[in-house]
């Protein structure tokens, strides 16, 4: 691995993941369109696509507590990057899947990565799934990511999925859709922070299809300067099932955000709810900071900070 990846690769990769961890398990690293590093473990294995770019990734099942790593980095200014990758967990695997981009551009050209990741779960499988955005660099070309997450889980298997978008990205558009059947379970939980003339849309679609089938999608997001943030959610109840969507932003300056709930109970027994909050950040708790030494400045990172954590 060390021939491929430079010190500024290391400080990439170390924004969307933990670089060191990424050898004890399965990986694939995709720097600038090309695959450049992979490994495959016992339980899981790693193949690239022949129709298209990107991979496909199958974990056998019963597989217990390994990690998969297919962090991705852009350096080279102007290029676009699109990958498929698509993720097949057997029968009561129980896994950690971390993913994310890195893009770093220092030129004037656009640099964009679009990720599109489907992941298809048997009976009784479980997945946390970590996606980290990030972007830097001194050139006034865009950093552009648009992520679109597939989930498809069979009975009884279930997902949790973390995204962050905190830095540098100047346009994204993320787009997450999930089926469930029978007892399956979808909890998301994203965190976004946008600056300047920055623009961020969350676009969430789940169906939950069978019986006692639940979802919970949490949104978390500043907004600062002049930058705007669209949240859509769109859940579907058909069947006997729970969901509950939460937006929660704070706003600075002249900044928009728009939340967009939308939930649609085509049972009787479908118990849905939704609940959405915008608003700057209270004036209460920066006088009480303030007592602590802190500036105004200061104690509206530590809120900022607490917020998003």
């Amino acid at each position: 691995m060390e021939n491929n990846i430079n010190q500024n690769d290391k400080n990439l990769l170390n924004e969307i993941t933990d670089f060191d961890k990424i050898k004890n398990g399965a990986y694939n690293i995709r720097k600038n369109g090309q695959g450049i590093e992979r490994k495959v473990t016992e339980n899981i294995n790693i193949i690239t696509k022949k129709d298209k770019p990107g991979i496909d990734i199958y974990i056998k099942e019963n597989t217990k507590f390994e990690f998969v790593h297919i962090p991705v980095i852009i350096t080279e200014s102007g290029l676009t990057d699109l990958v498929y990758n698509d993720f097949y967990i057997g029968k009561n695997a129980n896994v950690i899947i971390v993913a994310g981009c890195g893009i770093r551009n220092d030129h004037h050209k656009n640099s964009k990565h679009d990720g599109i990741h489907r992941f298809y779960l048997e009976e009784g499988a479980k997945v946390k799934y970590i996606e980290k955005h990030y972007g830097e660099g001194i050139g006034d070309g865009k950093r552009i990511l648009n992520p679109i997450t597939e989930v498809y889980l069979k009975k009884g298997s279930s997902m949790e999925m973390e995204s962050s978008q905190i830095k540098g990205v100047d346009s994204s558009i993320r787009e997450t859709k999930g089926e469930l059947a029978e007892n399956a379970s979808f909890v998301v939980s994203e965190k976004i922070m946008t600056n300047g003339v920055q623009f961020a849309k969350t676009i969430f679609d789940v169906k939950l299809n069978g019986e006692n089938s639940s979802t919970h999608v949490t949104s978390r997001s500043v907004a600062e300067d002049s930058s705007k943030q669209y949240f859509i959610s769109k859940i579907y109840g058909n069947a006997k099932c729970f969901a509950h969507s939460e937006c929660d932003a704070i706003i600075k300056d002249s900044s928009i955000v728009t939340a967009t709930p939308e939930i649609t109970a085509n049972n009787v027994e479908a118990n849905m709810i939704h609940e959405a909050a915008i608003g700057k950040i209270a004036g209460e708790q920066i006088i009480k900071l303030k007592t602590l030494g802190l500036t105004e400045e200061q104690a509206e990172e530590e809120i900022i900070k607490g917020f998003l954590r």
